[in-house]
């Protein structure tokens, strides 16, 4: 995609040509990650690492810096942990920012030492990533829920909006827009995430077909660029920096601030699920539902395989239309596919909302006896991943590895997929949930880093599993990597035209291949943003620059 004239890429290629080409030779040569030093734990033994004296160096330069905030070079080790819990890169330092001017200063300071210093810097938020992206090895973790300021605030009005910090939880957003009746139009699953970790990312959710991504849902962003400095953008100032950021992986700049997009706010929800045996029926509905001028407000699926007594375990949240028939519905042995929807009302409006959602679900070709349904409060049907959170945390079984694999899928593929993976790899068992379902690019800014595949309607598939550390079986972490991995092979052999989501690659080939392109502009913000590679080295994207003769 060529760069319009004027915009801060090119003036900065045009200004900085000599710097630019010496740039371009030396991140060409060293962004190419060492695919055995990068990809596992035991690598960390064979991994070149700074010395002792360089290490207290670095130390003594970050305490000279004056900041409103502190570091801390003891008992970090939190910093090299995150939900995936299997990659663990250890820091030199965490910053513990109370304003931005410190995290601005501190990746100054690391751009002004240039390539005589190793350090990197990677921002933290609540510690979700799967594969270490949000650690730095041998660098510096910004612990952005310190981040001060801005305080949150909400705007009320024709275009209502909410400026809120890049540290800051969707949850509490969610509590504090409620107070005027507002609510952000987008969502994730978990709301126990950082804005600026689900904005460096995407933000997906079965709101998703309705209103796009969370990044199609920001008005503006404040980001600390890999160079230090402080840039307001949005689509009318410092759009390519704007774009690159939303889904960009961290690798332009770290937000600081975001101003969110909102809409009035339901006080209840209806909560339907139902199944399917057939799996070509099942997308049938679903593509029919997302495509639908009126339909539900929020619409997923899952993969369920081979569960006993699943209804029954329904009725603990949710009452069945037939009970009689429901207590005779068999799922030993099946895969089976549900449908999971939801309709936003208030009170005042359940009689409309009953006729609404009859006449929706009297288009869809489910099981009749698998009709389940529950009224909960907007509230609880947001967070409602944080209850079974609190109920794992109970029984020691959520700080267990998370080998997760979220993948992207034209849905004229998702057939064949289907046929592979849960007729052939998954038909006995799972670890965890199976996500499915699709979303259209209706209200998707294709101007953002953010890939998906090249189909206007694509399906989210996401193998959530969760490993017992200990076992060698199949509930085991070698186990579940390699079925990974077999899922990962039988997509490429069909040329399904997958990307994945969350990436996790190890070689710059095969970055290249996920953006295709997009590749060439993703390189170029790169040079203009972050030309020595300091932020999110997690990604393993690009190294740092090292200089050669």
């Amino acid at each position: 995609m060529p760069e319009k004239m004027g915009s801060p890429l090119s003036s900065f290629l045009k200004q900085n040509k000599p710097l630019f080409f010496r740039i371009f030779f030396i991140l060409f040569f060293s962004c190419i990650p060492d695919t055995a030093n990068l990809c596992s734990n035991l690598s960390l033994a064979t991994t070149a690492v700074q010395t002792h004296s360089a290490s207290s160096d670095n130390h003594f330069s970050l305490k000279k810096l004056t900041l409103d905030g502190y570091f801390s070079f003891e008992n970090i080790h939190y910093a090299a942990k995150d939900f995936g819990n299997t990659y663990h890169f250890h820091p030199s330092a965490v910053l513990y920012p109370k304003s931005v001017l410190d995290i601005s200063s501190t990746i100054k300071h690391i751009f002004n030492i240039g390539t005589a210093s190793q350090l990197t810097v990677a921002a933290r938020g609540h510690g979700h990533s799967l594969q270490g992206q949000a650690q730095a090895h041998q660098g510096v973790v910004i612990n952005m829920p310190s981040l001060q300021e801005p305080v949150m605030k909400v705007h009320t009005g024709e275009l209502p909006y909410v400026d809120v910090s890049g540290g800051e939880l969707w949850i509490n957003i969610l509590h504090e827009t409620l107070k005027h009746g507002l609510a952000p139009k987008s969502w994730t699953d978990y709301l126990h995430l950082t804005v600026g970790g689900t904005l460096s990312n995407a933000g997906i959710s079965g709101q998703a077909f309705l209103h796009g991504p969370q990044i199609n849902n920001v008005y503006q962003l404040e980001v600390v660029t890999g160079k230090g400095d402080v840039l307001t953008c949005s689509e009318q100032q410092n759009a390519d920096l704007f774009h690159g950021v939303l889904g960009g992986l961290g690798q332009f700049g770290i937000i600081t601030r975001a101003r969110i997009s909102l809409e009035p706010a339901p006080k209840m929800v209806r909560w339907i699920r139902v199944l399917y045996s057939e799996f070509s029926i099942f997308t049938k509905d679903q593509e029919h539902l997302i495509s639908s001028e009126s339909s539900f407000d929020y619409i997923e699926g899952f993969v369920i395989i081979n569960r006993t007594g699943l209804l029954n375990n329904w009725r603990s949240s949710f009452n069945p239309r037939d009970p009689l028939q429901a207590s005779k519905f068999n799922s030993d042995g099946k895969v089976l596919y549900c449908l999971e929807m939801a309709k936003h009302f208030n009170p005042d409006e359940a009689g409309i909302m009953d006729k609404k959602t009859e006449s929706l679900l009297s288009k869809l070709s489910f099981i009749p006896s698998t009709l389940f349904q529950s009224d909960v409060s907007y509230v609880d049907f947001l967070d409602r991943v944080h209850v079974s959170e609190i109920k794992l945390r109970e029984k020691g079984l959520w700080e267990v590895p998370h080998p997760w694999l979220n993948l992207l899928i034209p849905k004229s593929k998702i057939s064949d997929f289907a046929q592979q993976v849960f007729g052939e790899i998954l038909k006995d068992n799972s670890n965890g949930p199976i996500l499915i379902y699709p979303v259209n690019k209706s209200k998707w800014n294709r101007k953002t880093s953010f890939v998906t595949p090249d189909e206007y309607i694509f399906y989210l598939v996401a193998f959530l599993s969760s490993a017992l550390p200990s076992s060698r079986g199949t509930d085991g972490l070698e186990h579940i990597n390699n079925q990974n991995q077999r899922i990962l092979d039988v997509s490429t052999r069909a040329n399904l035209g997958i990307k994945q989501y969350l990436p996790h690659y190890s070689t710059q080939k095969e970055w290249q291949a996920h953006f295709g392109p997009q590749w060439k502009l993703f390189v170029q913000r790169k040079y203009a943003y972050d030309p020595l590679a300091i932020l999110a080295p997690g990604q393993r994207i690009f190294q740092k620059a090292i200089p050669f003769l």
